[in-house]
């Protein structure tokens, strides 16, 4: 597992967030979309992945409750495919219960250099599934096709009793404020599960 536990304001990812085309306004202090989130950090930081898990409800492309990599960038010599089957792993570990729609990228043909829109993400084993209304193509990777799940470095998975006995990753931190907010979207999450049942 190349991936390491970061979160949505570590300042140590900003850099690399800042270069992706979608940062809409580079050196603010949070770069992941509302809600739930997994973001990972390679050792050398030089790549960085975010999924996130927007409620479906808030959604208004064609795959509601799906997640979705809000972004993706590698400045590493890994290759980018591999880079992101194991950050598919890691989100698997983080969030076992995976959405039916699996996972989707969109991604902007007019902003990237390769010919191929997506390249890397059907060398992982993504399918061209349309686009969005703004001209994105959406990619999308479903469950059954989904590596195993591994856990990314940083995590120790741990039992909890939240009714049903659930699998949940604690994150291994000095500071109580970032472990606080790396684990606000397993938290929202089974917040919102509760809340479902109810």
């Amino acid at each position: 597992m190349m991936w390491h536990l970061s979160h949505r304001f570590d300042r140590v990812a900003l850099p690399l967030a800042n270069k992706h085309y979608n940062r809409q306004k580079p050196n603010s202090p949070q770069f992941v979309p509302p809600g739930r989130c997994v973001v990972l950090l390679t050792e050398k930081r030089d790549a960085l992945w975010v999924t996130s898990w927007p409620f479906a409800e808030y959604v208004k492309h064609q795959w509601p409750g799906a997640w979705v990599n809000s972004l993706f960038r590698n400045e590493s010599r890994i290759l980018a495919s591999q880079l992101i089957l194991e950050a598919i792993s890691a989100t698997r570990a983080i969030w076992p219960n995976i959405p039916p729609l699996g996972l989707v990228t969109f991604v902007d043909p007019q902003k990237i250099k390769s010919t191929h829109p997506g390249y890397c993400y059907l060398c992982a084993g993504f399918k061209k599934v349309g686009k969005t209304k703004g001209g994105l193509v959406a990619l999308q990777m479903t469950p059954e096709n989904m590596p195993t799940a591994e856990v990314p470095h940083g995590y120790q998975m741990t039992l909890f009793g939240f009714g049903n006995s659930t699998t949940r990753v604690q994150p291994e931190c000095k500071s109580k404020k970032r472990a606080a907010r790396v684990m606000e979207g397993v938290l929202e999450d089974e917040k919102s599960k509760r809340e479902i049942s109810k």
